[in-house]
């Protein structure tokens, strides 16, 4: 299966988008998290969590990139049912100085049983919506590291790791103790896959509802992504990383966003730029994350508390 798209951006631009996978979850609709396994100069193996059909699967696929040629090509090594074998493609050739043709090849074969129909379907919209999320980003004609935006908090907390993790995982308890938090809709599957969708009310007194994919991991990490980002982004994922110390915890809270300049400026003012945008997203998003580590802290103390 093949899929194209021009796009109106230099090819070394296009290529660094698909290059990066790390970003992958705040450019990509489908994308949900990815963790390397390795890492070289020009070849890399990783494991991909994606919404495919309506549903998180996860695989594991190596690359090999060739900036020279602007080729990246991958295969799946491990895969999840009904699929039994995948790889493909990307290329991005120079149409005319600042326009690109991107192209996307797949190939596959599924297990015994499957109707290859279904999942040449999937390949289809995910593929399109690939195409389409990358145009976005690389047509806005901004820096990338000046759309996407990673930063962090760590804070020291005087409660158990186990404590923190815990209040994090079960957030169906956030209405009763994280005030911006009105109402959560929690499911999980077996492979600790959460679904989450919750309304939260801003520090101005705006209404938002998110949904959410959450990856749990052994009691040391959460990672996310935001399914219904807020408008003033194309997408946002993030994780909490947990670990105990010798007086407590330190917590770690990592965001990465993906900015819509043009929606920014409607909600920050016309003279909005980027920068501006990174620092409120930076000052808002931690702010919400360092209330929330405090509710768990006053959770624990007040149920340690004597009656």
């Amino acid at each position: 299966m093949s899929h194209s798209k021009v796009v109106q951006a230099a090819p070394e631009a296009v290529y660094a988008l698909v290059a990066d996978v790390t970003k992958w979850p705040v450019i990509f609709e489908p994308s949900v998290l990815v963790r390397h396994l390795h890492r070289g100069p020009n070849e890399e193996r990783f494991r991909l969590w994606a919404t495919v059909n309506g549903e998180v699967n996860n695989w594991t696929s190596r690359r090999v990139l060739d900036a020279a040629q602007r080729r990246i090509t991958f295969e799946q090594e491990r895969n999840q049912a009904p699929i039994a074998s995948m790889g493909g493609s990307w290329s991005f050739h120079e149409i005319v100085p600042g326009t690109t043709k991107v192209r996307l090849d797949h190939h596959f074969t599924v297990v015994d049983g499957t109707d290859s129909d279904l999942v040449a379907d999937a390949v289809d919209r995910n593929s399109e919506t690939e195409l389409a999320a990358l145009a976005r980003i690389a047509e806005l004609g901004h820096r990338i590291d000046d759309v996407i935006h990673t930063f962090e908090d760590s804070v020291r907390l005087d409660i158990s790791a186990a404590e923190l993790y815990d209040f994090v995982y079960h957030s169906e308890r956030w209405p009763e103790h994280v005030p911006h938090v009105s109402r959560i809709e929690l499911t999980e599957d077996d492979d600790a896959v959460q679904l989450m969708e919750m309304d939260t009310v801003t520090a101005g007194g705006i209404p938002h509802t998110t949904k959410s994919v959450r990856i749990c991991s052994h009691r040391e990490r959460i990672d996310y992504k935001q399914l219904l980002p807020p408008a003033m982004l194309f997408g946002h994922s993030g994780a909490w990383e947990f670990a105990d110390a010798p007086d407590g915890a330190v917590v770690t809270a990592r965001h990465t966003v993906a900015i819509n300049p043009a929606v920014a400026r409607e909600i920050l003012g016309a003279e909005t730029d980027l920068a501006d945008a990174r620092e409120y997203l930076t000052e808002a998003l931690s702010t919400n994350s360092r209330n929330t580590l405090l509710c768990a802290v006053r959770y624990f103390q007040t149920r340690k508390s004597p009656a």
